[in-house]
């Protein structure tokens, strides 16, 4: 994989979808981070069914952390890991209030000391709440770096640094959401569709399906 080839994939990706952005439902900073809270080992379709009907009844710091733990339980208790993920977000809450005032944070040390907030988290909400550019590197994102010789690594963090050294700088604020949803609908795990991928020439897979 090369600099002209990289560039190229980029192209193409924007050319058919000028502004990717998360299947996430949110309205604010602090909405996005609990979604992707949520999100950890479950589907974006599951998480926004959930959310659609907390954020109804509870969409701040304030209101979620007087729902208390087992209040925000019933509405997360169809997510997997939910009585630990409400445990987190309702710490989260408290912390948002007494440390920043009940807003989202927009750096990544304070975001990090925040409970269930890791490193892939901040990096999404850096990216899609703040504009910055971040490479959040999920298990579709490190299939993708990987699969195509993008950016090949043996750790997610491996490939973040060489994704926000490779990615060409015009294309990197919107590269995340991009590499995502392509591997999401089309470079899937156990059978990527080589047949419909735009980007099928450029990639070095030895096992392309065409």
């Amino acid at each position: 994989m090369n600099p002209a080839k990289r560039r190229e994939i980029f192209e193409r990706l924007k050319a058919a979808n000028p502004a990717p952005t998360t299947e996430l439902e949110y309205a604010s900073p602090f909405q996005l981070l609990v979604a992707v809270v949520l999100s950890a080992q479950a589907t974006d379709r599951s998480v926004n069914i959930a959310t659609r009907r907390l954020y109804a009844q509870a969409d701040t710091p304030e209101k979620i952390l007087a729902l208390g733990e087992n209040g925000l339980a019933e509405y997360i208790k169809s997510i997997g890991l939910f009585r630990s993920k409400a445990r987190h977000i309702i710490q989260t809450c408290r912390l948002l209030i007494e440390r920043h005032g009940g807003s989202v944070p927009a750096d990544r040390a304070s975001l990090e000391a925040l409970p269930g907030v890791g490193r892939k988290t901040a990096n999404v909400v850096l990216n899609t709440a703040f504009g910055q550019a971040t490479m959040a590197v999920d298990t579709h994102i490190f299939r993708v770096a990987n699969r195509t010789g993008l950016a090949p690594g043996k750790t997610p963090l491996e490939v973040e640094r060489k994704l926000l050294r490779f990615v060409p700088r015009e294309f990197l604020q919107d590269a995340h959401h991009w590499l995502i949803l392509h591997g999401r609908y089309v470079c899937r795990a156990r059978k990527p569709c080589c047949g419909r991928c735009l980007i099928a020439d450029l990639c070095d897979y030895k096992e392309k399906n065409l």
